[in-house]
């Protein structure tokens, strides 16, 4: 499947390169995980947007994926990923499917990945996606990622995609002791990525830097 979208696109012949560049990048704005660089650039960001903007994959910005949503900043995806993989965490939650991007490279790190997504074309298409890629480790859901998903908690690590005023207590109560949850909290332009870890006398938070997501929507689409 990989073959035919480059072919498509004409970003196969020079994709690699431009990975390197985007690993470099990365690696200048402080990621240090070496597991996260490598899954980084063993994934084409490419085949996860738009023809129209194949061009601009690897540019370490967000880019528009419809329905008021985008994938997120390499950067970002990278520095979420090395917060919450600090050790191993084999079964994760990942709110906020999206284009599925943020999803296979967790998916390359973890056991298992439960990721859910309020969009139902977002869902299906990230689904086929990682399906036609090869990954086969992820359940898919659609519905409201804020509410988890009981069926396959109580979860090591939670990593959300979307803004919220505070940590919904479904999550905290889905997260194993000794897990951690990654999520930006506050609202509008005043948003921080968190860290919460979940320790046998509660709960500790370590804010992380400065943020901008999309907000959490109501209802699904």
């Amino acid at each position: 499947m990989m073959s035919s979208r480059n072919a498509h696109t004409g970003i196969g012949m020079t994709s690699h390169r431009t990975r390197r560049r985007l690993i470099e990048q990365l690696q200048s704005l402080g990621i240090k995980d070496q597991r996260v660089l490598d899954s980084m650039q063993a994934l084409p960001r490419h085949l996860f947007v738009d023809e129209a903007l194949a061009s601009r994959a690897y540019e370490n910005t967000a880019l528009p994926i419809g329905h008021g949503q985008t994938i997120s900043q390499p950067y970002i995806v990278a520095l979420m990923t090395q917060a919450l993989l600090d050790k191993p965490r084999p079964n994760v939650l990942e709110i906020g499917t999206g284009c599925g991007y943020q999803t296979a490279i967790l998916a390359g790190l973890c056991e298992r990945v439960v990721s859910l997504e309020r969009i139902v074309k977002l869902h299906r298409q990230a689904r086929d996606r990682l399906y036609d890629l090869g990954v086969r480790n992820v359940v898919f859901r659609h519905g409201d990622g804020f509410a988890g998903l009981g069926e396959y908690a109580p979860y090591d690590g939670i990593l959300a995609a979307a803004v919220s005023p505070d940590v919904p207590q479904e999550l905290i109560e889905q997260l194993a002791e000794g897990g951690r949850i990654v999520m930006p909290l506050g609202g509008g332009d005043h948003q921080t990525l968190v860290v919460i870890d979940k320790t046998s006398s509660g709960l500790t938070r370590t804010e992380i830097e400065a943020v901008r997501f999309v907000p959490r929507l109501a209802g699904l689409g």
